[in-house]
């Protein structure tokens, strides 16, 4: 189980293209216990494609692009007229139910369904929310409104039920996450872009139900004045309507920007969190954020530039942030401007995955923000906000399920730590109050706890051993690795090898734990040949080869120095 006191369990979708056009299969890759890794192979019913269909005939502001496998379903039709029942649901809210459970029967079916409840029932004992991560690796299931689904009619919600299940989106493509910054203050550069594509003569405020969008200037400045209200008022409120004190914050406007002007403040380092509103169109590179008349920026160079100034969470109020892109009325694999984000290394990233009304959007960043100051980690802000637009637009409106939340793997949802601190992944730990700590330098070492020597040794002329001090080394090509691989396919934060304490065991031996991180792996060699260990833990036995990113690399020999007898002696 990872280090995060939240456990995780992380699902992935991939159609099967060998064996038909509509069979899938979805498994585990990531849970809370080891049996947790499961594979279920499925096929995608005509049913859930019926649901889909008359979901978009309802709520979709503008044609998105059809499930697969419509051309050989026929099309859904709307129930015949009649009086409706005393205290029935509007015919929006049933639609909206009946797809939110259509694919919540699907996804969480058979072994799948067994390793869900499990990993909440682990949760619960823990008294935390399960996070819960979907990836999609089928481009053309993307456009779905996964964040609608409940087990049952009546039941909560996926993406809204933050007391229990913390939901975001997720992919496994992605660069490793270097240290973060752990802030003690919400830092914001919120930058106005252009508020109509003239040549589409398409604005950003259509309403649901449009049938012809009409050119519209989006009101920014309305939307920057409520936003530095709330994260500059010195207190917010919390459920109960009492006013808290908020964590500081700061918000520097950039209006209408050159590209060049916007990297200009970036680089400054002091952000942790990009806000955009304003226009963007789709494109295979990740789309494009039109900042002005003549200034356009890729989601490509606003990855690079992100990462580069180590921002937390990018914020998106721009249409089809979440979307692919499409060519020949086919989505393009990571398109998406969220998806392009991720996997250059930004940890969160919130967009919208359909047009959002100025309302309905200042509605949800109002109470997005409001979250972020009281310290709520990044995914259960957005299951706060998305309950407050739901509340407001109820669900025979889509409103509340336009927001989509990416989290990079790696990433815990922390924005806000009170006590400062670097984080790295989920490596960093909250303290309270009972963590045990080594005694400081001075000490007498006898009452230290003794960690048996180990290294990595490289065979060779002459040999090359990198120690392992302290129980703990860092691999990656990045400088500040202690064992730095400027290798193809070793990611800059590729992986840790730490000792873990084992005492409470019957044969006291040593455990030393390798967490890889990385993008494409560890090879680990055992008796059927080379293992691919991938973003989980494993332990690891004195005298095992590995090979760090390539499976045609360089093997290190990871050794352990068995203690003396009088050494075991305390």
């Amino acid at each position: 189980m990872p280090v995060s006191e939240t456990p995780c369990l992380s699902l992935s979708i991939q159609r099967l293209a060998a064996s038909g056009t509509n069979r899938y299969v979805i498994w585990v890759i990531n849970a809370p216990y080891p049996s947790g890794y499961v594979l279920h192979d499925c096929v995608w019913p005509d049913t859930l494609t019926q649901a889909w269909q008359a979901w978009q005939e309802m709520f979709s502001l503008r044609g998105l692009p059809q499930v697969p496998h419509v051309s050989s379903v026929p099309p859904a039709t709307s129930p015949p007229a009649s009086t409706p029942e005393p205290n029935a649901l509007p015919y929006g809210a049933r639609l909206m139910q009946n797809l939110g459970v259509n694919l919540w029967q699907w996804l969480f079916d058979g072994p799948v369904e067994a390793s869900i409840n499990r990993s909440q029932g682990m949760a619960f004992g823990l008294g935390t929310p399960l996070r819960l991560r979907l990836e999609i690796r089928d481009p053309e299931l993307i456009a779905l409104p996964w964040e609608i689904m409940q087990s049952q009619m009546g039941r909560s919600v996926i993406s809204i039920a933050s007391d229990q299940i913390l939901f975001s989106r997720t992919t496994s493509e992605v660069e490793s996450l270097p240290a973060l910054r752990m802030e003690q203050s919400l830092k914001v550069l919120l930058v106005l872009g252009q508020g109509i594509d003239t040549a589409s003569n398409h604005s950003e405020n259509v309403g649901a139900g449009a049938a012809s969008p009409q050119p519209a200037t989006l009101n920014l400045e309305q939307e920057a004045a409520a936003l530095e209200e709330i994260l500059t008022n010195h207190e917010v409120s919390d459920t109960g309507g009492q006013q808290t004190v908020a964590v500081r914050s700061q918000v520097d406007t950039l209006i209408q920007p050159t590209p060049a002007q916007l990297i200009e403040h970036l680089e400054t380092g002091k952000y942790n969190i990009f806000f955009y509103a304003g226009h963007g169109v789709p494109a295979p590179d990740g789309g494009l954020l039109l900042l002005g008349p003549g200034n356009a920026l890729n989601g490509t160079e606003l990855a690079q530039v992100l990462t580069r100034c180590r921002v937390t969470l990018a914020v998106f109020n721009a249409c089809w942030g979440a979307q692919p892109d499409h060519t020949n009325d086919q989505p393009i694999p990571r398109s998406s401007l969220a998806e392009v984000l991720i996997h250059h290394g930004v940890p969160a990233v919130l967009g919208m995955r359909d047009s959002i009304t100025d309302q309905e959007a200042l509605s949800f960043i109002r109470s997005f923000a409001q979250a972020l100051r009281k310290s709520e980690p990044i995914d259960r802000a957005v299951a706060l906000a998305r309950q407050h637009l739901l509340m407001l637009y109820k669900f025979n409106q889509p409103a509340w399920t336009l927001p989509v939340l990416y989290m990079h793997p790696q990433f815990d949802g922390r924005l806000i730590h009170t006590e400062g601190g670097i984080q790295f992944g989920q490596d960093i730990k909250e303290d309270k109050g009972n963590n045990t700590m080594l005694p400081p330098e001075g000490f007498p070492s006898d009452i230290r706890p003794r960690i048996p020597m180990a290294s990595l040794r490289l065979s060779g002329l002459p040999p090359k051993a990198w120690p392992i001090r302290d129980g703990v080394i860092r691999v990656g090509s990045q400088g500040d690795n202690d064992l730095v691989l400027p290798e193809a396919g070793v990611s800059r934060y590729h992986a840790k090898i730490f000792y873990r304490d084992a005492s409470d065991q019957p044969d006291n031996q040593p455990a030393y734990i390798l967490q890889d991180v990385s993008r494409y792996g560890t090879f680990i060699l055992g008796s059927n040949g080379w293992r691919r260990i991938h973003q989980q833990e494993v332990s690891l036995r004195s005298g095992v080869q590995l090979k760090f990113g390539n499976p045609n690399g360089q093997a290190l020999e990871f050794l352990i120095e068995r203690p003396t007898s009088e050494e075991n002696h305390i």
